[in-house]
């Protein structure tokens, strides 16, 4: 750890790592986006001791103890729910919600859910990697139709959850997707999410190399990726492909693909508006998947809404100018009373 001229502690991307042992599966995407998490923490001067990172259960929910910071490892699903209290009560805290398809759209969905419709001024990561890894390989919320797993022997007959889609339909503030080895995307991704002022909703695609080994292939592998995947810039046409002469347009309400070059230009495009007051641009691209579409990365919403934890403690500080400091004996005592002989 370095100090600067004033004696400030400049915290390096090391400074942020426990003591423990990192105890995922080797290969697990989780190693990148704990790398990725740490050198954001650096980069924005986060101080450790103002930091906290509130998980619920599953193998993304070990993340707390990796971090040299405050933490708390919660119940099953109920993450958003203690991020929730303590952010409302500090608002001072830089609070990360850490959670995976499983934790928080299974027994967690509707905790997730109203914390994202509040837009507390804290961090939601979502890592998706569509099966569950702790209780080894059996289906989640976000397996696809048909997946054969230890639950699911015949196929898997839930329709799956779209975690953006459920976001952007709460009215989210910020919403944006990465993948854990796009390392320099999934790094812009948390530190844009980290500078929002409200409830930022990250999902990213990670791995499971045991259970669920390249669910996500088509979006990282070399010689597809450019042709399955396109990424969200603001103000820009959604362009993709090797030789990005492919785009997205809309014809009436629904996004198709199109050439450039054959009558088509890019005014004739689908221009990205993260700015836009209105979600459903941002639920239309919540929708786009393969294989009919290219998957949007980056982010999709970034827009300016009131906060929960902003008016709840603007309301306590009036009723306190109204009828003063609150005296919880006098509060027990008053009303109607009994006393038990």
């Amino acid at each position: 750890m370095e100090t600067t001229e004033t004696s400030l502690p400049v915290l390096k991307p090391a400074d942020y790592a426990s003591d423990q042992d990192v105890r995922w599966c080797p290969g697990c995407g989780d190693y990148s986006i704990l790398a990725q998490m740490k050198k954001v923490l650096s980069s924005t001067g986060a101080s450790r001791e103002n930091t906290v990172f509130i998980s619920g259960i599953g193998c993304s929910s070990r993340f707390p103890y990796y971090m040299n910071t405050y933490g708390i490892h919660s119940i099953h699903g109920r993450a958003p729910a203690v991020a929730t209290g303590l952010k409302t009560v500090r608002p001072d805290l830089n609070v990360w919600v850490i959670t995976g398809d499983g934790d928080g759209l299974s027994i967690g969905g509707n905790h997730l859910m109203h914390a994202i419709r509040r837009n507390l001024d804290f961090n939601i990561v979502l890592f998706n990697n569509r099966i569950y890894g702790l209780t080894k390989g059996q289906y989640s919320p976000t397996s696809p139709l048909g997946k054969v797993t230890k639950s699911t022997p015949m196929g898997a007959i839930d329709n799956p959850l779209h975690p953006l889609s459920i976001a952007i339909g709460c009215e989210a503030a910020f919403v944006a997707r990465s993948i854990d080895v796009n390392i320099k995307h999934l790094g812009e991704t948390l530190q844009r999410a980290a500078a929002h002022s409200g409830t930022s909703f990250v999902e990213v695609y990670q791995n499971c190399n045991v259970f669920n080994d390249g669910a996500f292939d088509y979006a990282t592998n070399r010689d597809t990726k450019q042709d399955t995947t396109v990424e969200l810039q603001h103000g820009k046409p959604l362009i993709f492909g090797k030789n990005r002469d492919k785009g997205i347009r809309l014809n009436g309400m629904e996004p198709e693909v199109v050439e450039l070059g054959k009558g088509i230009t890019e005014d004739d495009l689908l221009f990205h508006d993260e700015k836009s007051p209105e979600p459903t641009l941002a639920y239309l691209l919540s929708r786009m998947r393969q294989p009919e579409f290219p998957e949007p990365i980056g982010v999709f919403r970034c827009v300016d809404r009131t906060r929960y934890d902003d008016l709840m403690n603007q309301q306590v500080q009036e009723a306190r100018e109204k009828a003063g400091p609150g005296d919880l004996r006098d509060i027990f005592h008053s009303g109607e009373t009994w006393t038990v002989q």
